[in-house]
């Protein structure tokens, strides 16, 4: 078997093994910069998937007139919860609170609680 390790303009290195004539076709096609080679590199990524972060599914919230009355940390939690996303209240109060410094929700304190409300 022969080998070839080939460096590309990018910087990408890459090591061919196979028959010389394999080789030897690569190697060409990589040199005079064939499409083909690179298309089949890249495309060969998996793409991957979207996942819901806790801060989207609060701006979906928002949205959706969620925060038309004011409603306690454990009720927002509680409406994730509701469509399958489970975050502790530690991680949705920072989340909540910049939400308040961009002035797209209120928070009112209510008896030592806070209510937050857009």
């Amino acid at each position: 078997m022969a080998k070839a390790h080939v460096t590309t303009k990018s910087g990408a290195a890459i090591t061919i093994e196979g028959t010389p004539d394999e080789v030897a076709t690569l190697v060409a096609r990589i040199e005079s910069g064939n499409q083909s080679v690179r298309k089949r590199a890249a495309g060969s990524k998996q793409k991957s998937k979207l996942r819901a972060t806790p801060t989207g599914l609060i701006v979906d919230l928002i949205d959706g007139g969620f925060f038309k009355k004011p409603k306690e940390l454990s009720a927002i939690r509680l409406a994730l919860e509701e469509q399958g996303h489970y975050y502790p209240v530690t991680t949705l109060s920072p989340i909540l609170l910049r939400f308040i410094r961009k002035r797209q929700l209120r928070r009112i304190k209510d008896q030592k609680r806070w209510l937050y409300i857009k």
